[in-house]
């Protein structure tokens, strides 16, 4: 029997978005110099935002169509949808149906519910589905 496996794990991870690199400025001649206006200070690089941040921002923009009764939480049933449909992206050859499928969906479940409450909320899917760094 194999473990169930996070979809954090599972689910694609976002690309990195490369750092903008900034070109050395030429100093101007000294004739020029004494008539230039000091060089405008470079605004300062926009940082990439964190994993937390990215996997929250999908969550937010994509709960509500996962909240098919629209109460703010996922039941082990809208959960499962959505879980499935990462993991299928994924491992196009996961089969949900399957005891393992089945029994994958209900450990994600019981791990991703942190207030064991019998619903995921976004704040909960946000911090399961965030990836974490190895040991």
């Amino acid at each position: 029997m194999t473990e169930p496996v996070s979809p954090a794990q599972d689910a694609p991870q976002p690309a990195e978005v490369p750092k903008p690199t900034t070109a050395a400025a030429t100093p101007a001649p000294a004739a020029e110099a004494a008539q230039a206006r000091p060089p405008a200070q470079p605004a300062p690089a926009a940082q990439p935002a964190s994993q937390e941040a990215q996997v929250a921002q999908i969550v937010n923009s994509e709960f509500a169509s996962y909240d098919k009764d629209g109460n703010g939480s996922l039941d082990q049933a809208e959960f499962g949808a959505w879980m499935i449909a990462l993991r299928v992206r994924a491992q196009p050859t996961f089969v949900a149906d399957s005891p393992e499928g089945k029994a994958w969906v209900t450990a994600a479940f019981t791990q991703a519910d942190a207030d064991k409450n019998a619903s995921v909320n976004a704040t909960e899917l946000t911090s399961f589905l965030t990836p974490r760094p190895a040991a």
